[in-house]
């Protein structure tokens, strides 16, 4: 399916979704990723949640990366804005609400994409072949190009996948999505 007709559908679908919806939904896939087998890994990637645009809340997630005593690595559009840079998640990191309503850090310890494990994606959809739509920018498959191939990519989604999503030569594939309801596998 074209991806500009799946991202209108989803972001109209998310845009009525209640506070409640979205903290049991999320609670529900952060519990999900439990049963993935990356925890013996220690760099983990992790987008903060927009509550602008109704993401799947990543809060709970990052209770269990922390509860499992792992680094937590975080984005932030590089000024001039087409890639991202990450940052060390710490105590002491500031954040601030992008133009985009995206929580970003305002500064702090960059981190190397190659030395990453996990990366948790932030997406609208995705499909049975790992294929996902995200918001149309390339933010992220131009990030992934720059982590290592071992590099762990997961989506998490509200919604279960499309059966075929279109998708490009710039596109990079996820190995796993998580929905509330099941984990889905990608070879």
């Amino acid at each position: 399916m074209n991806k500009l007709v799946l991202r209108k559908k989803y972001q109209k679908l998310r845009r009525d979704f209640s506070e409640n919806f979205i903290q049991e939904k999320s609670i529900s896939i952060a519990n999900k990723c439990l049963e993935l087998p990356i925890w013996g890994k220690k760099y983990f990637h992790l987008f903060i949640s927009s509550k602008k645009l109704n993401e799947v809340e990543t809060k709970y997630i990052l209770s269990i990366l922390y509860g499992k005593d792992k680094l937590v690595i975080i984005p932030k559009i590089k000024k001039g804005g087409d890639n991202l840079e990450s940052f060390l998640l710490t105590d002491e990191t500031k954040l601030k609400i992008s133009k985009l309503g995206i929580p970003e850090p305002i500064d702090g310890i960059i981190f190397n994409p190659k030395k990453i494990d996990v990366v948790f994606v932030p997406l609208l959809a995705f499909d049975l072949e790992g294929n996902r739509v995200g918001y149309g920018k390339g933010y992220y498959d131009r990030f992934l190009k720059n982590c290592t191939s071992e590099c762990i990519k997961i989506g998490v989604s509200f919604f279960p996948p499309e059966k075929k999503i279109n998708n490009d030569t710039l596109d990079v594939n996820l190995n796993y999505c998580v929905t509330p309801d099941k984990i889905y596998s990608f070879s």
